[in-house]
């Protein structure tokens, strides 16, 4: 008896669901990391991933983190959900921690605040509470250059964006005229996206003069501050004076506004994403309705988010002895940058690099702007196995004593170069 064969159309030739799909590059910072990881060379240095090292390039467990897991410990840790909008002692002291005890007592009525997937969470919570409250959707304004995520999230939302001149690369310092004028100019009701403090990537903060001017400028103009509040604390290690600008519009100028937290950098806690997104809301009507709106984002999005590292967080926040440790962390953090940026800066000078300087003392914050070429960044991968973004941002934390130095001659003997 003769078999049947039965001849069907191969996987190959039936087209894709996702034939349409375009292709988008790797994010520049985390394929930088990669190439740095495969790279063999001994005296490689990683400037680009802006996460912190110690004196020895080595990942910290803050030592208040440490004691934080060990008492979670021995209290159990269990595994069950949180609540939709997170775990509470979490999001009220974290919110206290922005505000500040007395802001926050004469405010607490009139918050609204949701646990997020660390910064990035907030800020996509974020637009997507403003996307539910304003149509059509308002303008958003984003300082250039900034952090790659801000645009990215807002336009995936369909915001429209609108970039605006931040940094002045001749001066190598903050265009303080651009922010203002930007501001006066801008359409009522917009979105105007703030770094708190710890400007990414150029490491350039207004001063408190400058802050006053730009808050008087934007409730003038009935627009919406968006602080990207990242680094509190880690900056200057004072979460008070990093603080400032935000503490400044809500109780001096009474703006409503709205903050995203993250204690990825202040805590070390990159890979446990814990963020926060706290609204300051005109009305206790309004902050009540706000908070609904956030609970149900936060369900059809994440359902809840997750527990462990918003409870470190929450017992050292909770804690006054942990809570002054978790401070002496911070100045040990922001210190060790401070002195890495001096000594950036003195042995730029010694080994002879042209050009000024000065800016790289005048930053603050994990990162900053060399103002080198494309060119010159790129023979420094290729010949000194320094990398960097290709803007020539660095993170700070990178640089420690033993390979200062020759980051510094790499960069003299590049621009000194025929």
């Amino acid at each position: 008896m003769a078999t049947q064969v039965i001849t069907t159309k191969t996987e190959a030739s039936a087209p894709s669901f996702f034939e349409v799909a375009p292709y988008i590059p790797p994010d520049a910072i985390f394929a930088l990391t990669a190439q740095y990881n495969a790279d063999t060379f001994p005296q490689k240095v990683n400037l680009g991933q802006g996460t912190y090292r110690d004196e020895n390039g080595q990942p910290w467990v803050l030592p208040s983190v440490q004691q934080a897991r060990e008492t979670l410990v021995a209290q159990g840790l269990y595994h069950e959900y949180l609540p939709i909008l997170g775990l509470i002692t979490f999001r009220n002291e974290a919110t206290r921690l922005a505000l500040g005890p007395e802001i926050y007592a004469k405010l607490e009525t009139k918050l609204a605040i949701c646990q997020s997937l660390s910064g990035t969470g907030a800020l996509h919570l974020a637009g997507l509470l403003l996307g539910s409250c304003r149509r059509p959707l308002p303008k958003v304004y984003v300082p250039s250059p900034t952090w790659s995520n801000h645009g990215q999230v807002f336009s995936s939302l369909g915001f429209p964006c609108e970039s605006f001149k931040y940094y002045d690369e001749e001066k190598r310092d903050l265009c303080i005229e651009s922010y203002y004028s930007t501001l006066r100019a801008a359409e009522p009701n917009s979105v105007v996206i703030i770094h708190a403090c710890a400007h990414n990537p150029t490491g350039c903060d207004p001063s408190k003069e400058q802050w006053k001017q730009i808050g008087s400028i934007m409730k003038e103009r009935m627009l919406f501050p968006l602080f990207d509040a990242a680094y509190l604390g880690f900056n200057s290690g004072s979460v008070d004076d990093d603080a400032f600008a935000v503490r400044y519009f809500v109780d001096d100028l009474q703006m409503e506004a709205a903050g995203c937290l993250s204690f990825a950098k202040n805590m070390g806690l990159y890979g446990e994403r814990v963020g926060c997104l706290f609204v300051v809301a005109g009305t206790e009507k309004a902050a009540t309705n706000t908070q609904s709106v956030l609970e149900m984002l936060q369900r059809s999005e994440v359902s809840n988010p997750p527990a462990y590292g918003a409870k470190i967080a929450s017992t050292i926040l909770s804690d006054k002895t942990l809570k002054d440790i978790w401070y002496a962390d911070l100045m040990v953090m922001s210190g060790r940058i401070r002195s890495m940026r001096r000594a950036l800066y003195d042995a730029l000078i010694q080994y002879g690099a042209p050009g000024t300087w000065a800016h790289l003392i005048r930053q603050s914050g994990m990162f900053g702007f060399l103002g080198l070429s494309p060119t010159v960044v790129q023979q420094l991968k290729d010949k000194y196995h320094v990398y960097m973004a290709a803007n020539s941002r660095i993170s700070i934390a990178g640089l420690n004593p033993s390979n200062v130095e020759y980051v510094a001659r790499s960069i003299a003997e590049c621009l000194n170069e025929p």
